[in-house]
């Protein structure tokens, strides 16, 4: 195995470490039924956040994918709600209160995530250093 392949490993475990660590975390607010845009949890997912630009994750066409879209495709995937939406069009039925649920905290992730993401990039723009000669 060679290096590019031990980087690709380790890349793809801390991804998934990540997901795992933010479905976690947005499960303990839902069950202390408190909003993820409050601390101990704005936070906790701002760590992560952090984690994850670090590691290139957040960036376009990154592999994995751990931008705002690429969170919402693997947690709707793990939650069952790419499913429920084929099924509530297919049966022309409401989504059910707990998927509505799941969809809002997903939107908070997201929202979040997106709003880090562009203050990251604009950071250099807005904090540029004088040069003295």
């Amino acid at each position: 195995m060679n290096s590019n392949d031990v980087s690709r490993q380790a890349t793809t475990a801390l991804a998934r470490n990540l997901l795992d660590s933010l479905d976690a975390l947005i499960a303990h607010a839902r069950d202390e039924d408190k909003p993820l845009e409050v601390d101990p949890f704005r936070g906790e997912l701002f760590e992560l956040f952090v984690t994850a630009e670090a590691a290139g994750l957040v960036q376009e066409e990154a592999d994995p994918d751990l931008t705002a879209d690429g969170l919402c495709r693997s947690l709707a995937e793990r939650w069952g709600l790419r499913a429920a939406a084929q099924e509530s069009v297919e049966s022309e039925a409401k989504f059910s209160s707990e998927h509505v649920d799941e969809m809002r905290l997903l939107w908070s992730v997201m929202r979040m995530w997106m709003e880090w993401t562009y203050a990251w990039q604009r950071w250099p723009e807005f904090h540029r250093t004088e040069k003295t000669s």
